[in-house]
């Protein structure tokens, strides 16, 4: 039956309709004909509300780290921890994922993807560290972090999903560290 009711409770509907199907089918698998038969709505009713497919799909998509402060540790523990908060990522946040890199090719969405990026990992470690090279280490963290959820999520790695949690935390977490915090070069002695 179509939904009848207030202005509000339609938006609501479809928001939520919307954000399950985006998650559960992603982007180009959805359809504005699905997201209405799931609020109990019409497909006009979508459009008038959200003024387009994409536009509601960057309304819905939103990955977040709802944690306490999720990087609040000594910077020699950094590596571990985003190893941790990767992995322990599941859920809703899977679906987001998923649903914004299966979706990039949409100029917007493209776009709400490098937001994320930039907002969810490189800003949040660039600013725990320092040294000239502070920006390219946080971005090369980051892009070993979104490597890893690629690998799990969209590549489904066997390998990977098979392995021990604790042993890939401290394996993933080692080669974040590195990144980092890389070591200094020794520089040989002369005698």
């Amino acid at each position: 039956m179509l939904q009848t009711g207030s202005s509000v409770s339609t938006r609501e509907s479809i928001h939520s309709a919307a954000a399950q199907l985006f998650r559960s089918r992603g982007y180009s698998r959805t359809t504005v004909r699905q997201i209405a038969a799931e609020a109990g709505t019409d497909p006009a009713l979508v459009i008038r509300h959200f003024k387009s497919k994409e536009l509601l799909f960057l309304e819905t998509m939103h990955l977040t780290l709802d944690d306490e402060p999720p990087l609040d540790v000594p910077l020699e523990r950094l590596g571990e921890r985003l190893a941790e908060l990767l992995l322990d990522l599941g859920g809703s946040a899977r679906g987001v994922f998923l649903a914004l890199v299966h979706g990039s090719n949409e100029p917007h969405i493209h776009d709400r993807l490098r937001d994320t990026h930039e907002h969810l990992f490189v800003e949040p470690l660039r600013r725990r560290l320092t040294g000239p090279d502070a920006d390219v280490r946080a971005r090369m963290a980051a892009a070993v972090a979104g490597g890893l959820l690629y690998a799990l999520w969209v590549a489904g790695d066997q390998g990977l999903l098979g392995m021990d949690r604790a042993e890939l935390v401290s394996r993933y977490g080692a080669l974040l560290q590195d990144v980092l915090t890389p070591r200094t070069p020794e520089v040989p002695r002369t005698p």
